[in-house]
């Protein structure tokens, strides 16, 4: 499939199908059209998606065809997820600037629906698991995790700091960050730390970028501070991306910031001892699967190039098995076990259909001796790991009973670039973080360092102000559950569009809710007046105030429902924090 048809897929049925209903269940600011994912499996025999109640169709090639059931549970939820991406249905706070975001670092939009469906090419499945939200994990794993053999309360303490602490700073930091989106004096289309595949460079000419790459501007003291200032608890950085260089000292391959630089030094052990005199958690991100520099590493199919995976240069050829137990998991053994306390989180990426059960069980084995470890569920081969991972958007509802983490860039890339300035507002940035945590996940929010080591300017005046916000108002972020008041209620205008031309939901509350033993927290993301309602509460409220000021506030009862008299403006334009004490 070309990429103009695969840009041009489209939503052609809005109409629901019979006996699915037109709102789901408890409304939910993802909208009518949105129900719960196994729901729409159940439903999937009438015609339509339940989740989106949309019929598939190549609207380049002038054809339209539904997809039948023999896909795979997880294919279609997957598919599901892919829709919801492409038609700007985030589930989180309407935030036009955010509908604007459409890149990724996995290219939904480019052969994500061969991926989605399992469509075999070539008599091969086409990355039928790169979404890593929603894993089939069905069959018997080769090897058992630790998720498939540690007891509740065991679990629970190993997740606990990571349920705490609700915001996370993701860094992307690599190669990429020299050419900063430009190759041959020309901007390249796409994500800043994708060129080498969107430009097709040949890996010599690559790999000739690596003695340009002196970061001596870098400073683990200021990045780990940069973090805490922001209110951030833990750090994610890109030890290896897809372009196959490691920004750590590495025994099993050169192509590293050590060797091959001239800065000669280790960026990773310098965080993680910062992280440890600040009392940070770091984590390391980990492209086990896609490397586009080493023999055998997997490629992630564009333009007509055909899936599981391609590649541009003899260079890349070769067994895919021996790439894993050559280079990736002698790295993976590397991160584990060189800087002391770190990680305290592994963060894979794109899986492929390369990586098999039995391939995956290899790098289990070497998971499950570190008992303490947090990684998430894009290793592949049917293993889902601790956290769902939606990239780019927030889940309606969350993922309710499950660990989970939104990662989202502040403009359009991951990798710092130097043409991309379309900035979200802080106020954006923020409103994402309380919509999640009132659904329970985490914010993982990322930084594109230059290739000098310095955070963008933009980027620096933004996580400064949201740690502003968070000085006052961090107890109704950290160690919070989910709000008591269910989805948040709304519906679609039959008026007004999105930019690609869906309906444009309008949410019925302008507030979200997050809660704790004896306290319930409410955003007021619109200032609501003279006084805010609601018309059920689920505990007794005693006290009120605002936490801004902690000024005491009048609370009027009328069975469950509940008045507060409030001041004749917000204390804060971003959003002010009504807390409601209960016994």
């Amino acid at each position: 499939m070309s990429d103009a048809g695969l840009d041009e897929i489209v939503r052609v049925d809005e109409t629901p199908a019979e006996g699915t209903g037109q709102q789901a269940a408890g409304g939910g600011l993802a909208g009518s059209h949105e129900a719960d994912e196994d729901d729409a499996l159940r439903s999937w025999s009438s015609g339509h998606i339940a989740a989106g109640h949309y019929r598939l169709g190549w609207a380049g090639s002038g054809c339209r065809r539904e997809w039948a059931r023999s896909a795979c549970e997880a294919s279609i939820l997957l598919m599901i997820q892919w829709f919801r991406v492409a038609a700007g249905r985030t589930g989180g706070v309407d935030d036009a600037e955010e509908k604007r975001m459409k890149v990724s670092r996995r290219r939904f939009s480019k052969g994500m629906v061969l991926a989605a469906t399992g469509v075999a090419v070539g008599g091969k499945q086409a990355w039928s698991q790169l979404k890593g939200d929603h894993i089939d994990t069905t069959k018997k794993h080769p090897v058992p995790s630790i998720q498939d053999t540690e007891t509740k309360a065991e679990r629970d303490a190993r997740m606990h700091w990571f349920r705490e602490a609700r915001f996370g700073m993701f860094i992307h930091w690599g190669l990429y960050s020299i050419p900063a989106g430009r190759w041959n004096g020309k901007e390249v289309p796409g994500a800043g730390e994708w060129l080498m595949i969107d430009a097709s460079v040949p890996v010599a000419d690559y790999k000739a970028l690596a003695p340009q790459f002196n970061p001596t501007e870098f400073s683990a003291e200021r990045v780990v501070t940069l973090a805490k200032t922001a209110g951030m608890k833990y750090i994610v950085i890109t030890a290896k991306h897809h372009e196959g260089f490691a920004m750590f000292a590495s025994k099993a391959d050169p192509f590293n910031i050590v060797d091959a630089t001239p800065y000669k030094k280790d960026p990773l052990k310098a965080l993680a001892a910062e992280c440890r005199k600040q009392g940070m958690k770091l984590g390391f991100y980990y492209s086990q699967d896609q490397d586009w520099t080493a023999p055998g590493g997997a490629a992630y199919q564009t333009g007509d190039h055909k899936p599981p995976t391609y590649h541009w240069d003899p260079a890349q050829d070769g067994s895919f098995a021996d790439y894993l137990h050559r280079k990736s998991i002698p790295q993976i053994q590397e991160l584990l076990t060189n800087y002391g306390e770190a990680p305290a989180i592994l963060w894979f990426d794109t899986p492929s259909s390369d990586m098999t059960p039995e391939l995956a069980g290899e790098v289990v084995k070497v998971l499950n001796q570190h008992p303490k470890l947090i990684w998430n569920n894009r290793l592949g081969g049917g293993y889902s790991g601790d956290t769902e991972t939606p990239e780019q958007y927030i889940p309606a509802n969350g993922y309710p009973g499950k660990d989970w983490e939104s990662c989202m860039t502040m403009n359009g890339t991951w990798g710092y670039k130097t043409d991309d300035t379309n900035f979200k507002s802080t106020e954006t940035l923020l409103h994402n973080l309380i919509d999640i945590a009132s659904k329970g996940g985490n914010y993982l929010l990322n930084i594109g360092p230059k290739s000098t080591g310095e955070v963008p300017e933009a980027e620096l005046e933004r996580l400064e102000a949201m740690g502003r916000w968070l000085k006052v108002n961090g107890e109704s972020i950290y160690g919070t559950t989910p709000t008591l008041f269910g989805a948040e209620a709304g519906s679609f205008s039959t008026t007004e569009k999105e930019k690609d031309g869906s309906a444009k939901f309008i949410p019925e509350w302008k507030w979200r809710s997050t809660t704790k033993v004896d306290r319930i927290y409410i955003h007021l993301l619109e200032w609501p007046g003279e006084s805010f309602q609601l018309a059920s509460v689920p505990r007794s409220v005693t006290d009120a105030y605002l936490l801004a000021d902690r000024k005491p506030l009048k609370v009027t009862h009328d069975g469950s429902a509940i008045e507060v008299t409030l001041p004749g403006k917000a204390l804060d334009p971003v959003a002010t924090v009504l807390v409601l004490e209960t016994a």
